[in-house]
């Protein structure tokens, strides 16, 4: 499978690239950088480094800095660090981005690579809006567009009405869903049963010292944040979740349903049913157990 992620590095990204690179089943191709858990300069920024952690090289195409309409963006450091990657103060710039937008990196991939190429977005949608408004084709190009997003029959975890990634720019949300692509929707229904406790991170740490070693020490804040807010007991692998869902579909539970997004109002950002749009899948369970259990296997493999 091809793939590339559209990401905002962040905690739990820097653990889906480190899956992505992991699974056999993926060739991932490319990454594209997004505003969202960071500034976006940030955000590419965190991405090579974590490729080069990795000891792997792909392309990173830098995208969107603001939301749609918007003049100004306010990232969640109270999340993420202030940096991204938890506790983590000074993060090297290793290499450079390509010289290629995000939406433009994002289209020519899809045209050469027709039919194969599945999108993990696990960012706010703006790259993807702006890669269908430069491309029409794009959305008949690609594969599927796997979306670490939304909250279907869940609360929201940035409002009680709105998922973070879908909240950052509703108005490129709404125009990802209203277009004629095949999606699958991995939200807050699926992603908040995949708890990573801090002794699964000590395990990962003690068989991989090197990434698994970094994983558990950027997840240290993320931890902190989520019992903050009275998730005593982990913290959800999101952005690994909907990489899982490229490669294990069959481990979802889906629902079809057309989907458009609240763009005014207490309830901005809400994702919510619309028969009038063009139908995606909705992951409204996932085994839970089974993603957790993989994620670890595949992390430890890595060393």
């Amino acid at each position: 499978m091809k793939l590339i992620i559209d990401t905002d590095p962040g905690v739990d990204d820097a653990m889906a690239i480190a899956l992505a690179h992991a699974m056999p089943e993926i060739d991932l191709i490319g990454l594209t950088a997004c505003f969202g858990n960071t500034f976006v300069s940030q955000s590419s920024r965190n991405a090579r480094y974590i490729c080069d952690l990795l000891g792997f090289a792909v392309p990173v195409a830098e995208g969107a800095s603001l939301p749609y309409g918007e003049t100004d963006y306010v990232p969640s450091a109270n999340v993420h660090g202030p940096e991204g990657l938890g506790n983590i103060e000074t993060i090297s710039q290793i290499g450079k981005n390509i010289d290629e937008s995000a939406a433009a990196f994002l289209v020519r991939m899809a045209a050469e690579h027709k039919g194969e190429l599945v999108v993990c977005a696990v960012a706010p949608l703006t790259n993807i809006a702006d890669a269908l408004a430069l491309d029409p084709a794009f959305a008949s190009n690609v594969k599927e567009l796997v979306i670490m997003g939304g909250a279907y029959q869940h609360n929201g975890n940035i409002t009680p009405y709105a998922e973070a990634n879908i909240f950052h720019d509703a108005k490129a949300a709404d125009a990802v869903f209203a277009a004629d692509i095949p999606i699958k929707m991995i939200g807050l229904d699926a992603t908040m049963l995949t708890l990573l406790t801090p002794h699964d991170f000590h395990e990962l740490a003690l068989h991989a010292p090197k990434i698994g070693g970094f994983i558990e020490h950027i997840s240290k804040f993320y931890l902190e944040f989520y019992r903050s807010v009275g998730v005593m007991t982990g913290c959800p692998m999101h952005d690994a979740t909907a990489v899982l869902a490229c490669t294990h579909p069959e481990n979802f539970t889906f629902e079809e349903v057309g989907l458009r997004v609240v763009l005014d109002g207490k309830e901005i950002g809400q994702t919510i049913a619309d028969d009038t749009r063009p139908r995606v899948q909705v992951a409204v369970s996932v085994a839970g157990k089974w993603a957790v259990d993989l994620f670890k296997e595949r992390i430890v493999s890595l060393g």
